[in-house]
């Protein structure tokens, strides 16, 4: 399996977090409520499993193979990709504020909430294309199957050690659990 599949399909686990997150902010947008957990336990499903383990991927192994096989940082997507990676982060911060807030009983915390909440997925989302469609693809041109190898084995380390055993499965259970309950909002 080519290396830039495994970040494919982390971006679906992603997505759908991101669709989660976005109900329950229309939802605290539209004055209602949301359980006092969802945000604080999504802020560390992006913090653990979308940064920690899939841009740590990205930035930590996969931009470094295609630098050496002469793809630039600078002026081209990998540069914007870390300018998102940073702008994602800075989204994420806010949310946690807000959301740690909203977890203990202050629903004027909701406004920064749903702000930071919709401004990350819009983000994400155009971010995630842009991976998709045209960074990944390129990585694919310029990548030997042997680079390929070595980011799979590279990543399998990642997952090991930044989030350690069956946190991948706990955060897909999670994931299911809450796409359950925002589908019931509809």
């Amino acid at each position: 399996m080519k290396a830039t599949q495994v970040l494919r399909d982390e971006h679906e686990g992603i997505l759908a977090m991101l669709a989660v997150v976005e109900t329950a902010a229309r939802r605290l947008q539209n004055g209602k409520e949301i359980p006092r957990d969802l945000m604080t336990n999504a802020v560390g499903f992006f913090r653990n499993f979308a940064d920690k383990c899939h841009h740590g991927k990205e930035e930590d192994e996969l931009f470094p193979a295609m630098e050496q096989r002469g793809v630039p940082r600078e002026g081209g997507p990998i540069g914007m990709m870390l300018v998102e990676h940073d702008q994602g982060r800075a989204f994420v911060r806010g949310m946690s504020d807000a959301a740690t807030k909203y977890a203990q009983g202050d629903p004027s915390a909701a406004p920064a909430l749903v702000q930071n909440t919709l401004g990350y997925v819009n983000l994400l989302r155009q971010h995630i294309w842009k991976e998709n469609n045209v960074l990944f693809q390129m990585a694919d041109q310029v990548l030997a199957d042997t680079d390929h190898e070595k980011l799979y084995a590279a990543f399998e380390n990642i997952e090991a050690t930044r989030t350690g055993p069956g946190e991948h499965e706990r955060y897909h259970a999670m994931i299911a659990e809450y796409q359950k309950l925002a589908a019931s909002w509809s």
